[in-house]
């Protein structure tokens, strides 16, 4: 599914989606900035590690930066081709969580929650349940991640955690999506941004 549709579909159900615009130049991509601190992504269905691809210019902070990095990322992204340039404002801080969901040919549909970002890979730290997800079961996944302290910081980020889990549940249960990854999602100012979206 493009990004566009899977930010629709997300809407739909309430998430919060941090503010992206596809971008066509550096200068395009200036214009969105507007003077902000920037993140430019290229969104292609051949290279879903996009870090790893070297896909993610971050901390981009004037227009020089910002036009160096469009013109290396557009090269780059020339063997993933087809792709579109993502601009994101940056979020510099936060807490960043992972919910995934996949089809699992006995059980059926699956949610995942864990640490996110650069983290998912390094610590493994997950919860798993079976869809239909309730309030309570999504506390219960929440309460076994090693990681509960940090995501759930407060009474307030473990209620936002719980409601996101629900959410995703009901979503992945009421559409044909086989799979989907919300990774990063960060936990920020006493409200979250998604900044990446997968699905399948």
């Amino acid at each position: 599914m493009d990004y566009d549709k899977a930010g629709l579909l997300l809407n739909s159900y309430g998430f919060k989606i941090v503010e992206s615009k596809f971008v066509t130049s550096a200068d395009d991509a200036i214009s969105f900035a507007d003077g902000r601190e920037i993140i430019l992504k290229a969104i292609t269905p051949k290279a879903t590690h996009k870090s790893k691809n070297g896909l993610i210019f971050p901390d981009l902070i004037n227009e020089e930066e910002i036009k160096r990095a469009y013109n290396l990322l557009t090269k780059r992204a020339q063997k993933f081709k087809p792709f579109q340039i993502l601009a994101q404002p940056m979020i510099k801080k936060g807490i960043e969580i992972i919910i995934g969901g996949n089809t699992d040919k006995q059980f059926g549909k699956m949610i995942v929650v864990g640490l996110g970002g650069i983290y998912v890979e390094v610590f493994k730290d997950f919860s798993a349940r079976i869809c239909p997800i309730s309030n309570y079961e999504a506390q219960t996944m929440i309460n076994e991640l090693k990681s509960k302290k940090i995501i759930a910081s407060d009474p307030h980020y473990e209620n936002l955690v719980r409601e996101i889990i629900v959410k995703a549940s009901k979503m992945f249960l009421e559409n044909n999506i086989q799979e989907f990854d919300l990774n990063p999602i960060i936990m920020h100012d006493k409200t979250y941004d998604i900044v990446d979206i997968r699905m399948l």
